[in-house]
């Protein structure tokens, strides 16, 4: 059946999903004009122009892969779009909202309170790691995937744990809060680690002989794409896309790691050498 006949691009209202964008981008701007000016050293901006651009591109990026018609065809036709949601809404949106977050937000939101303990906890890089590998991986579980297929509040359920297990799995990363950061060749390590997992569930889809999830093994056919060549594109993105994109992010990492370590070190060298002459004097 093609594209048109299945009627897969007809669209269709997601109210909530306008509705926790709406409030996203209404709690920042109201923290931003009302709580930040309090906070700040005066003539110090709240939030930076970075800091915005960055809230901008994840709560849009959050709104494309959460809505129509990314949200549809990835529910009800096929898997390889679902897993671009996945992808979207752990490796790429949080990092850009935690980027986007300036640090006297976190502090407010994250460490005052009763589950202030809990969080900090829950941020650290073991457990945090743990935590998302663990959901990760049964968020690919077939009963849960055809379920959550079926049934609308379950899958939102999957994709906020996702969600907010990714954004603590990246906070030692690129977290507002400093202290909780890790050192850059630590985070390079993490990261690396992070791309190991993925690995598993993403060759069992591109490996399987079978279609591994019912709910996707239906006539409706998009494009002309079978049921196993979707989980192996899946499969695919997931191993390799999602593991090049890590990759990347460690590349970037340790060429600015390496550049500052070098500056580091000439300046060293031109302060000793400095030294050195205002002793011969």
């Amino acid at each position: 059946m093609t594209l048109f006949a299945a009627n897969a691009w007809a669209w269709r209202p997601h109210p909530e999903v306008w509705v926790l964008m709406v409030a996203i981008i209404g709690l920042y701007l109201w923290a931003e004009r009302t709580i930040g000016p309090k906070v700040v050293p005066l003539g110090t901006p709240p939030v930076t122009r970075a800091q915005k651009r960055y809230f901008v591109a994840g709560v849009a990026l959050m709104w494309l892969a959460a809505d129509w018609p990314m949200h549809d065809i990835g529910e009800n036709y096929l898997y390889v779009v679902h897993m671009v949601q996945h992808l979207l809404l752990t490796l790429v949106v949080p990092p850009l909202l935690l980027l986007g977050t300036p640090e006297w937000l976190a502090r407010l939101v994250l460490t005052e309170g009763r589950a202030a303990p809990w969080i900090k906890r829950m941020v650290r890089p073991v457990a945090a790691a743990a935590v998302y590998n663990v959901v990760l991986l049964l968020s690919h579980w077939p009963t849960l995937v055809n379920t959550s297929v079926r049934v609308g509040w379950l899958h939102f359920i999957v994709h906020a744990v996702l969600f907010v297990t990714a954004l603590a799995v990246w906070t030692p990363i690129c977290g507002p809060i400093p202290e909780w950061r890790l050192s850059v060749p630590a985070q390079m390590v993490y990261l690396f680690l992070m791309s190991v997992v993925p690995t598993l569930p993403g060759a069992w889809l591109t490996f399987s002989t079978h279609a591994v999830y019912k709910a996707y093994d239906i006539p409706q056919r998009l494009w002309g794409i079978s049921v196993r060549s979707d989980q192996q594109a899946a499969g695919l993105l997931m191993k390799l896309g999602g593991g090049a994109y890590l990759w990347t992010i460690i590349a970037v990492l340790f060429f600015r790691w390496a550049a500052r370590d070098e500056a580091a070190s000439k300046e060293a060298r031109s302060v000793a050498g400095r030294q050195a002459i205002s002793t011969r004097n």
